[in-house]
């Protein structure tokens, strides 16, 4: 009880703490004052993490959440940390930040400590892992980024998120896919599973060959770790080279790739003068159609 009750009151004195000219720097003694705490701090004075790798956020997740709050409240406080002058920062929490911002909160509760800018980066990126809608690339992507910001070994981050380094290694060789590959493990189309076992394929256009099969067959992991020990063994034939009507010029060349990765497939370009042709763009699903519209739009 005397807790909230202490809580309460500094909620109530917060603003003449941040007036107070000697509270103007996490690094200040006198930040201590604020650090350790939970306040109710207001919206605006609450700058984004500069550090925080999730660059999206699931619209309906949010209104979710949102409605969620504006019926009990924000049930776990952010963390933030102190700056120059009356500002603050999060650390995590940027959801909730979000969310309470959509239905027009003004405050929200929010725990106070202090870190430095490779802590913070540190943390965006551990607390980025723990979450479970990240699809495969993402989570490997954050591995990489620990690993070439924050100078850790695959050994370290081991203990630092909690993951075996097996795991670690398998998600970081998702990274050695073809863009394209990569781009349908984001968008859904394809598991880790059916990203493992491509690995094992050097070749890209056979990597690209098998997972075109994935998508137009619906291939389960087991029937794609199937096909590509029938590729290396010889039991199927290499996919051949699609025989072009013409070459294409080199400024058709040196976009395809651009192309391909932005979309997600393998485009097709037909010549049908010098410098004129069409330009395929494959889909396999309603789902996928809907994806390309968006992209175009």
């Amino acid at each position: 009880m005397a807790k909230a009750i202490k809580k309460q009151a500094m909620g109530r004195g917060l603003s003449a703490l941040l007036n107070n000219s000697e509270i103007t720097s996490a690094n200040d003694k006198n930040a201590d004052k604020l650090v350790g705490s939970i306040l109710e701090i207001a919206l605006d004075l609450i700058e984004v993490n500069p550090f925080q790798p999730r660059s999206y956020f699931n619209e309906e997740s949010l209104r979710e959440l949102a409605s969620s709050i504006k019926e009990l409240g924000v049930i776990q406080p952010i963390t933030i940390r102190k700056l120059e002058g009356n500002k603050f920062q999060l650390v995590s929490g940027e959801r909730r930040f979000r969310a309470s911002k959509l239905i027009g909160n003004t405050t929200i509760p929010a725990y106070i400590r202090l870190a430095n800018d490779q802590e913070m980066l540190e943390m965006a990126l551990v607390e980025n892992i723990q979450r479970k809608d990240l699809d495969p690339i993402e989570v490997a992507l954050t591995y990489q980024r620990l690993i070439d910001e924050i100078d850790l070994t695959q050994e370290e981050m081991s203990k630092r998120v909690g993951k075996k380094r097996s795991t670690i290694s398998n998600y970081l060789r998702l990274l050695k896919l073809d863009p394209i590959i990569q781009t349908g493990m984001r968008d859904g189309f394809l598991s880790m599973g059916h990203g493992r076992a491509l690995i094992n394929v050097e070749n890209t256009e056979d990597q690209l060959s098998i997972y075109e099969k994935i998508i137009e067959q619906k291939l389960s992991v087991r029937q794609t770790e199937q096909l590509v020990k029938d590729l290396k063994e010889g039991v199927v034939a290499k996919p051949k080279k699609q025989v072009k009507e013409a070459k294409l010029p080199s400024f058709v060349n040196d976009g395809l790739k651009t192309f391909s990765n932005y979309f997600g497939h393998k485009i097709d370009i037909k010549l049908s003068g010098k410098d004129k042709g069409k330009i395929s763009i494959p889909f396999h699903s309603e789902e996928d159609f809907n994806r390309l519209k968006k992209l175009l739009e």
